[in-house]
């Protein structure tokens, strides 16, 4: 499906979609999350995200930690998944698609084809997260070439060592400290609230973080872990892949 495509969609509030999902976060939604909340970032990261910022944290019972009965107490600052749902979004060489997903079990959503795509966007305020997505796209591409800059890979096996950074990226537990990754998610921590353009100033900060860095094994985790919570794949993050 593409923007042109008939689609829509009648959300009844049952909250039925707020359950059992892995919803990735960009740093975007966390900065939208902790506003709509009245925290900062990285309050906000504790309370709301696991998987140091990237996912969204679900209860044992399943349900979204944001989820209050069956209503989003966080709606207007929703991540930009549950502001797509029901519809998937791919991106890759030939530009963005859109796929529509299955309802979840007993929703009382109602499908129809009474607009297109391009106006239940509009109507869910998709465009300010998809523009900050590309705007954080820039910093992997930036990482991408810090880590062409210090690792050697005359010496170093480049299969494994991008093995690596994905199991950092992904890890739940047991991952390496990394101080540019916890920043990603935190630009309140960085001094970044109070700029006039919040997301230029957070970028700016995390290129001169990384600038500092010189260990290319935590530029290339940072980089692979921001790829993914853009909704981009991993790959995106390799140096020398086809990736723009």
């Amino acid at each position: 499906m593409d923007r042109a495509s008939r689609f829509s969609y009648l959300c009844n509030a049952c909250g039925r979609c707020c359950h059992e999902k892995v919803i990735p976060l960009a740093p975007y939604d966390v900065l939208r999350i902790a506003r709509a909340a009245g925290v900062t970032a990285g309050e906000a990261r504790r309370r709301f995200t696991i998987r140091r910022g990237s996912l969204l944290k679900f209860g044992a019972d399943g349900a979204c930690v944001a989820l209050d009965g069956p209503r989003c107490a966080l709606h207007s600052g929703r991540p930009v998944a549950c502001r797509l749902y029901p519809l998937g979004m791919e991106r890759g060489g030939a530009g963005e698609s859109f796929v529509r997903l299955e309802p979840a079990s007993g929703s009382a959503g109602v499908y129809g084809e009474q607009g297109d795509v391009g106006q239940f966007l509009a109507a869910q305020g998709v465009a300010p997260y998809l523009e900050a997505i590309e705007r954080y796209r820039t910093l992997v591409r930036f990482l991408r070439e810090r880590v062409a800059e210090l690792a050697d890979f005359e010496q170093i096996e480049p299969r494994e060592f991008w093995r690596r950074a994905f199991r950092e990226a992904t890890a739940e537990s047991g991952f390496d400290p990394n101080p540019l990754i916890d920043a990603i998610f935190d630009p309140d921590g960085l001094g970044c609230a109070c700029a006039s353009d919040t997301i230029g100033a957070h970028l700016r900060a995390l290129e001169a973080i990384a600038r500092r860095e010189l260990a290319p094994e935590k530029l290339a985790a940072a980089a692979m872990m921001l790829a993914i919570s853009l909704g981009y794949p991993p790959a995106e993050a390799i140096v020398g892949d086809r990736a723009a």
